[in-house]
């Protein structure tokens, strides 16, 4: 066998492996799209996703880069979930905004226990997250037109999370105006010493953005400080992350550094 004989051998086999995984990929995306299909269905019809759909979590769900979709790690989603709900109550108002894997770590602990509150709102552009948090409470919302929303929870919202998908200034300030429009604290007098009916202060900010962001982020929300708590995410991202937020609690304090 010559070296030429040898080269267009390697390149068949090449060419085929590759064709393999090709067909490989669309095989996966075509039963991913089908599995959509079906939930979005059994949606219409108020459907809960099952025990073993809220386990899987965010791996029902393919992060579409054009969207600045990038998820929290496991750990991180966790973290900031626990955050929003430490000692609420049935009364207390959560919503999570841009922050789709924050919402499934959610409906994972609810898999362990009975969630203190049910009136918890997922806020997302991505429709397929409907299928996650059912009709009620899913939200869809655009940053771009960032009043645009149900009225109903306008003023309404205790606790809240905000994740701007993206890292300019005119993003920052979009998401503020939603988030001012959402909480309930600048709506009522004294409400940021509201307590829930286990002692602890009704309201609650996060904000999980890039470093960069600091000193817009100080400008759009009053009291809001970095916390010592690093968000991580699960591809990992080349830019650094801070969790923003206006209050202490057992996952993180204020970063001692922060000016």
């Amino acid at each position: 066998m010559t070296d030429s004989d040898s080269s267009s051998d390697y390149e068949l086999t090449l060419s085929l492996d590759t064709l393999k995984a090709l067909q490989e990929f669309k095989l996966e995306e075509d039963e991913r799209i089908k599995e959509f299909e079906k939930l979005e269905q059994e949606a219409e019809k108020k459907y809960e996703l099952s025990k073993e759909k809220r386990e899987m979590g965010m791996d029902l769900f393919k992060e579409d880069w054009q969207l600045s979709q990038f998820w929290y790690s496991n750990d991180t989603a966790e973290t900031l979930a626990k955050a929003l709900l430490d000692g609420c109550d049935e009364n207390t108002y959560i919503a999570v905004v841009s922050a789709p894997s924050v919402y499934a770590a959610i409906k994972k602990i609810e898999l362990k226990e009975k969630l203190p509150t049910e009136h918890i709102y997922l806020f997302e552009y991505d429709k397929r997250f409907e299928v996650m948090a059912g009709r009620d409470h899913f939200v869809f919302y655009d940053f771009s037109n960032p009043t645009v929303f149900r009225d109903d929870l306008k003023g309404k919202i205790d606790r809240l999370l905000i994740d701007p998908p993206f890292l300019n200034d005119n993003c920052q300030l979009k998401s503020s105006l939603t988030a001012h429009s959402l909480l309930k604290y600048k709506m009522e007098s004294n409400s940021e010493k509201e307590l829930t009916k286990n002692c602890v202060p009704m309201h609650r900010l996060i904000s999980c953005t890039g470093e960069r962001m600091k000193d817009i982020m100080k400008k759009a929300y009053k009291g809001i400080k970095v916390t010592d708590f690093l968000p991580e995410h699960a591809n990992g991202l080349s830019n650094e992350f801070k969790c923003y937020a206006d209050f202490e609690c057992d996952q993180w304090k204020y970063d001692s550094s922060d000016n």
